[in-house]
């Protein structure tokens, strides 16, 4: 079948024929690309048109596709059974690299999504501190749970408003809403409703309106008023955990968080995430406290396989050194191409995440990311998808780099 037909046979049986809708090519007005196979820094689409990724499962490939250490392990696993409903000594050996590497981790619970991890963590902080209101950051993504699905409202104050049907303003009226970068507005929400407050929601870099990292004293600022007012922070790092360096971005920025969400970089491609946190947060849960999570494939054999086999491969090779020269050498070719252009263009970048804007403002919250230019995004996706390049069909999205892609293939980009 062509691509198109495929595409077409995928909206007969899946609402708008993807599973998750950023994949539809809509924001890019265009139509998704099937895709059949992929290796390394490559995927190839099913007529065999080879593009070179620069999505890579959306940060979950760091690794690159199909690396040998984690295809071998899951080989070997498949051949035991892969999902038992019971405890396995590979789940406490990935709860013991993840204790061990991430700070502040001195337990962990293993789940299957970013959005399920950060949904538990937001409901063990209600229960430890007795209190309902949520503090997150406008252009944060955290899932697709409903007290996240929230925009700005109008008027006065933080309180926030529903951004999908089906979400009623009762489940998402304790979540308050300050824009990214914003501590005098963090402050202000905390003066007002401070002891309301159970916790900070924050991505310590943000990934989903584009690359947009914390100005100096964000964080920081984020946690002194947590301890001010006995609230709890929670660093939503499904993207950032172990993809700039082996563990946690609170060790380059100098601030500990309370729980932590982990995903994506860890979990090997497949369906893996984890949130943790101290002893005396993380016995609440059930079954030694009375918050409930569960979770039927959490745990299972092939993901935490995945897991493993991924963390032992970038502890050992310490890939990190190469994707920030990558990163860098990226960056600055794409600016002195769009200044030879005469494009006003403003790349944003930390590491091995990068993300570009058409427009000659500094990007530091969602507001200056929606001012890009987003027609011009458009047609530089579909320029480059016709040369080669896979990039996020979405202005609004990061681009990843992974430790199979070489100079040449950035100088390739």
């Amino acid at each position: 079948m062509s691509p198109h037909a495929i595409y077409l046979e995928a909206c007969r049986h899946i609402p708008g024929g993807v599973n998750s809708p950023v994949r539809s090519f809509r924001a890019v007005n265009g139509y998704p690309v099937p895709i059949e196979r992929a290796a390394g820094c490559r995927l190839w689409d099913v007529e065999g048109r080879c593009y070179l990724d620069l999505v890579m499962g959306w940060g979950s490939m760091i690794l690159g596709h199909a690396h040998p250490r984690v295809l071998d392990r899951l080989r070997s696993a498949l051949s035991r059974g892969w999902n038992f409903g019971a405890l396995t000594g590979e789940e406490v050996e990935l709860a013991r690299l993840l204790c061990g590497s991430v700070k502040n981790l001195e337990k962990v619970r293993l789940v299957n999504s970013g959005t399920e991890a950060v949904m538990s963590a937001v409901r063990l902080a209600r229960a430890f501190t007795g209190r309902n209101m949520i503090v997150k950051f406008d252009g944060c993504y955290h899932g697709h749970s409903d007290g996240f699905l929230v925009g700005a409202g109008s008027g006065a104050g933080f309180l926030s408003v529903p951004c999908s049907k089906g979400v009623t303003e009762n489940q998402v009226s304790e979540t308050l809403l300050v824009p990214y970068n914003d501590v005098e507005g963090l402050e202000e929400v905390f003066r007002e409703r401070g002891e309301e407050i159970a916790a900070i929601v924050v991505e310590p870099v943000a990934g989903n309106m584009g690359v947009v990292p914390p100005l100096e004293g964000f964080l920081s600022s984020a946690r002194d008023l947590c301890d001010k007012y006995g609230s709890l922070l929670i660093f939503d790092e499904v993207i950032t955990g172990f993809r700039f360096l082996f563990g946690s971005v609170q060790e380059l920025f100098g601030v500990e968080a309370d729980l932590v969400c982990l995903g994506k970089a860890m979990s090997g491609g497949l369906p893996l995430a984890a949130f943790g946190g101290r002893c005396e947060i993380m016995e609440g849960l059930s079954p030694l406290g009375d918050v409930y999570q569960a979770g039927t494939m959490a745990g299972n054999l092939l993901a935490v396989t995945a897991g493993i086999a991924t963390l032992e491969e970038l502890e050992e090779m310490n890939p990190y050194p190469q994707l920030e020269n990558n990163g860098r050498i990226l960056e600055k070719g794409i600016s002195e191409a769009a200044e030879e252009a005469g494009l006003p263009v403003k790349v944003n970048r930390f590491g091995s995440m990068l993300s570009i804007f058409f427009t000659d403002k500094d990007v530091r919250d969602l507001e200056g990311a929606k001012g890009s230019n987003s027609g011009m995004y458009t047609t530089f996706f579909h320029e480059m998808l016709k040369r080669g390049v896979y990039l996020p069909p979405s202005p609004l999205e990061s681009w990843f780099l992974s430790a199979s892609h070489g100079q040449s293939e950035v100088e390739e980009v």
